[in-house]
């Protein structure tokens, strides 16, 4: 299938680097539309543009008025990237801002969005960066991490452009197939909360933002999506919602179980991302658990009931297909011998294994997995946003529906 792609180029030094990303896109036979911003020009010129697309380049809304090219742009397109993402350009996407064609552009497209960030590692590293960029992925617009390498000068870190090969794979990959389409599917999120009294409660530090990245691109790929949200956050419930999810909030154990049980009665699809308390409290105080100037009280737990071996044992039709989740802390090679243990065990007929932490798994941070089958042994792997992690994995269950 040939695609109408935008290209947007920002003004970065590594704009140069655009012209093999789009040599790239021609010759895997799309139609590309470079749309550059002023200071783009002024690192390649409009000359090269035009001559290896082969269309016209223009940089503000002015030009072409009579088509209001923006928009015409804009409905047009089957993808958009924007290589490089400078520091101004994802500030001005994130805030909404019009001010040249290729902003405006942003504003009136409804397909897959590929943002390529490139700038110094300390302005990648800035709050107010570190902010735009959870906004634009939290909308559904999906930015790469960019590489750690030589920068401008002599300095290195966290902020280089990454390869055009690198750029294209994952923007061609939002053209794949709509390889779910008509399917159903079941995405758990979050963390359940277990009530220790009316104020307090047992819980864990998951965001839902893996989960509800699952549902998104789940969601993209043409399924029709249920999220069963426990405590997620709002970056999260943003990321699904923009994809046109369907949320239902639920908050302890208990209350997910019975929701998956309803949900997964048609569902082709079950994700069991959320992070699920494995115990709870015996008998929850009534009323708020005070300090008297005694011992500690007390606490008692009963262990909690494994959703996803429940279903995986008792699945209301043999074409669910279950994939869970399992987190587990340590080294590599241990982190792995629990996923074996716990995939034989829980029966699921994929379980993605990733090591969390302080600073991994949970939140803002890459994510990375080793996908296990039923009898633990691995069948596929991913690293990276959690966007693409959730790529991996619907690409190892689109296999197992077909």
């Amino acid at each position: 299938m040939t695609a109408r792609i935008v290209l947007g180029v920002s003004g970065g030094i590594a704009a140069y680097k655009a012209v093999l990303l789009l040599r790239l896109l021609r010759e895997a036979g799309h139609r590309v539309r470079v749309v550059p911003t002023a200071g783009a020009l002024e690192f390649v010129g409009r000359s090269t543009w035009e001559a290896l697309s082969g269309e016209p380049v223009h940089t503000d809304v002015f030009a072409g008025a009579v088509e209001v090219e923006h928009v015409a742009l804009g409905r047009s397109a089957d993808l958009v990237i924007v290589a490089p993402a400078t520091a101004d350009l994802l500030a001005r996407a994130a805030a909404g801002r019009a001010d040249d064609l290729l902003t405006a552009t942003l504003l009136t497209v409804t397909c897959p969005v590929l943002l390529a960030p490139a700038m110094h590692t300390e302005m990648w590293h800035h709050p107010a960066t570190v902010d735009n960029v959870a906004t634009l992925r939290a909308r559904g617009t999906r930015v790469l991490e960019p590489d750690d390498g030589r920068l401008t000068g002599a300095d290195t870190g966290p902020g280089r452009l990454p390869e055009p090969e690198r750029i294209a794979a994952a923007a061609l990959a939002l053209l794949g197939p709509a390889d779910l389409a008509g399917r159903r599917v079941v995405v758990t999120a979050g963390g359940t909360r277990e009530p220790l009294d009316p104020v307090r409660f047992l819980g864990n530090r998951s965001s839902g933002r893996q989960g509800a990245a699952l549902a998104a691109e789940a969601a993209r790929r043409g399924a029709d999506v249920r999220l069963l949200a426990a405590s997620v956050d709002e970056v999260a419930r943003r990321t699904a919602t923009a994809a046109g999810v369907a949320v239902t909030d639920v908050t302890t154990t208990a209350e997910l179980r019975d929701a998956v049980r309803a949900a997964v009665a048609d569902a082709d699809v079950l994700v069991m991302a959320a992070a699920v308390a494995d115990f709870r409290p015996a008998a929850p105080a009534t009323g708020k658990i005070k300090k008297d100037g005694g011992a500690p009280p007390t606490l008692t737990l009963v262990e909690n009931p494994d959703i996803l071996a429940e279903v995986a044992a008792d699945r209301p039709h043999p074409r669910l297909v279950v994939v869970g989740f399992a987190a587990e802390t340590g080294e590599p090679e241990e982190v792995l011998a629990l996923g074996r243990a716990k995939a034989r065990r829980k029966g699921a007929d994929l379980l993605a294994v990733n090591a969390v932490g302080t600073d991994r798994g949970f939140g803002d941070v890459t994510n990375a997995i080793t996908v296990l089958d039923a009898d633990g042994e691995v069948v596929g792997s991913g690293a990276g946003t959690k966007a693409e992690v959730a790529a991996t994995l619907w690409d190892l269950v689109a296999d197992r529906l077909r």
